[in-house]
């Protein structure tokens, strides 16, 4: 996503919140925890909840995961609707909780916020996850303390992850040395290499995309996809 995509999603997040003298916001900004509710779980009918009809996230490649850890840690985070069971935040989730055949779950009702913070809210609960990284590092550690849970069903890739003890490791900075003309990708905390073939493969893919939406977000879900 272009920086000023970003900004603009953030700005209209923001406003939506400023425009609210007495929102929960406001109270949380100034310190003010008593004055707010505290958050009250019930347990609904998945089929009375209503997704959202105009929701932009594409999360159908999501669902296999969410089910796999429903099913091996439980229904941990609740979804949230408003005041007309329209859902706000966890359309993952529910299309989850229909593949498992689960009866109901448990639900947050959001009926305190405004037609505009429920936007901006269905928004920022998505936006703000993006903004995290992994520290690889780090990440591998935890992933090695894990023996018994098969974490590539939450889409975890343990082949990407483990080398085999008779395999020697790939040096992507002697294979990047021995080409005429290196090409990089950054992704993370981790660099990849590419061919002189794969770089104008998705150069060219890159214009297509950006000739046909003026932005760069969304292109690797359309490139994946076809």
């Amino acid at each position: 996503m272009e920086n000023s995509d970003y900004h603009s999603i953030m700005a209209i997040i923001g406003d939506s919140f400023e425009r609210f003298p007495h929102s929960a916001f406001e109270r949380i900004e100034k310190g003010d925890f008593q004055g707010m509710e505290k958050t009250k779980v019930t347990y609904m009918d998945a089929d009375s909840l209503i997704p959202y009809a105009n929701n932009p996230r594409l999360n159908d490649n999501a669902v296999d995961a969410v089910a796999a850890s429903i099913k091996e840690f439980g229904f941990k985070v609740p979804i949230v609707v408003d005041g007309e069971n329209v859902i706000i935040n966890g359309h993952t989730r529910l299309k989850a909780a229909h593949k498992l055949g689960l009866k109901q779950v448990p639900v947050i009702v959001a009926d305190d916020l405004t037609p505009e913070q429920v936007k901006a809210f269905r928004l920022a609960d998505n936006k703000t996850g993006e903004l995290a990284e992994w520290d690889m590092d780090k990440l591998d550690i935890e992933l090695e303390g894990i023996d018994e849970i098969d974490m590539a069903e939450f889409g975890f890739d343990d082949s990407a992850i483990d080398v085999s003890d008779d395999m020697e490791p790939i040096d992507d900075e002697q294979i990047g040395d021995a080409m005429s003309q290196e090409h990089k990708m950054k992704l993370d905390g981790s660099t990849i290499i590419l061919t002189e073939d794969e770089y104008n493969l998705i150069r060219s893919k890159l214009d297509q995309y950006l000739d046909a939406n003026g932005v760069s977000y969304g292109f690797v879900g359309w490139l994946i996809n076809g």
